[in-house]
């Protein structure tokens, strides 16, 4: 295992968010970070496996089996099930609108499970649950053309204005069925792969097809060196969103020539930026942009996406933790200099493993003792060991 300070830290944090019900997402005493998440316990379980520790792997089974248990009976997985005292269970399946991305990372972590397990018990034990998620996945799509269509506040970005047929949700979801599909490979499935690509290589930047998804919208976009964000009804959503654009390269979509802009143009983002990350979505809408009003409303409690923070070009370890393990097969130097600078992060204020950063003050923001903090940094210094995950 690697020896360092910062990567036992890591460790050390997941140990301390270990339970009985799985992983929770902070050490915080923060009542809404007190709780097994879907995504944040999928991540921190897919750094475990590649950690290799049989314990954590043990917390990453257990995240897993409460995200099943408690899976709504119409197929939602829940976004977070708090376990309270004397054996009280609240259940949400999202806040201001219910959650997509949670069912694509429970495949994903069910199936990066096994895969490192070499034992696919879990799987067979989940698979009717698997499969009424994946149903509602399909009727997610309303008009059965490959490509769910994601509700503002619909997934990790939670108080961002991203709404439509997401790249990010589209790339989730097919990472998820190529990883059923290679432990249990179907027609069925290896159709679905094939669709919801050429859906995605076709329509998320400009291309020469005949008949794109959303035409008018396609006629007016512009050349780009990266994925569009978002297709809705009303247009593209135009801004760089690096979680999309990691998974982008991670999944190796799009020829060749496009995968070496999307990755030069997130180089040039990141080496211009001080604390040599990438932020979450670029560039920042600020008071005087026409998306202010919408961005400001989308809060349930307190407001936090002040231009350069949070969602709205804040910058987040744990992003950067599968951006650097994307692009290792491109240039594994880059990768070794984003581990390098999410280390000096995560190592802030006493091994803190903040939420996220302010990209333009580089003050840290969000919850201490994040568990994602903490696996995106052993993710991706796992992947420099020649550790990989099913994708």
């Amino acid at each position: 295992m690697t020896n360092n300070v910062s990567y036992k830290k890591a460790i050390e944090l997941l140990f301390q968010l270990s339970t009985n019900n799985g992983f929770l997402a902070s050490a915080d005493q923060s009542t809404n970070y007190n709780r097994v998440w879907a995504r944040d316990g999928v991540i921190c379980g897919l750094a475990a496996i590649l950690d290799g520790n049989s314990t954590l792997i043990e917390t990453f089974e257990a995240t897993l089996v409460t995200l099943s248990e408690y899976q709504h009976n119409l197929g939602h997985i829940p976004s977070n099930v708090y376990f309270k005292e004397k054996g009280i269970v609240e259940v949400s399946y999202g806040g201001l609108a219910g959650r997509v991305d949670t069912i694509p990372w429970y495949i994903i972590g069910i199936c990066n499970y096994c895969y490192a397990t070499n034992n696919n018990t879990l799987l067979n034990q989940h698979e009717k649950s698997i499969h009424k998620a994946l149903n509602l996945l399909q009727a997610w799509e309303f008009n059965n053309n490959d490509l769910l269509y994601v509700p503002r506040s619909g997934n990790w970005a939670d108080e961002y204005i991203t709404e439509g047929h997401i790249f990010y949700d589209q790339l989730l979801r097919l990472w998820a069925l190529r990883c059923l599909h290679q432990l249990k490979p179907t027609i069925e499935f290896e159709t679905k792969i094939h669709n919801i690509t050429k859906k995605l290589e076709d329509n998320f930047r400009k291309t020469n097809i005949q008949q794109p998804y959303h035409p008018k919208a396609h006629e007016k976009l512009k050349e780009s060196t990266y994925w569009m964000a978002s297709i809705s009804p009303s247009g593209y959503q135009t801004m760089y969103d690096a979680f999309a654009n990691s998974l982008a390269i991670f999944l190796n979509i799009g020829d060749p020539i496009f995968k070496q802009k999307v990755f030069d143009h997130s180089e040039h983002l990141r080496q211009e930026l001080q604390l040599g990350l990438l932020p979450a979505f670029w560039p920042p809408i600020t008071p005087n942009d026409k998306d202010w009003e919408v961005l400001e409303n989308n809060c349930k409690y307190e407001f936090r996406n002040y231009p350069f923070q949070f969602h709205n070009g804040g910058t987040w370890q744990m992003i950067n933790g599968f951006y650097g393990m994307a692009v290792q097969s491109i240039n594994p130097n880059v990768s070794k200099e984003i581990l390098k600078n999410i280390k000096k992060l995560n190592a802030q204020k006493k091994y803190s493993f903040y939420e996220n950063f302010d990209t333009n003050t580089c003050l840290p923001s969000g919850v201490k003792q994040c568990g994602w903090s903490a696996a995106g940094e052993i993710i991706l210094e796992q992947s420099l060991n020649n550790k990989h995950l099913l994708n």
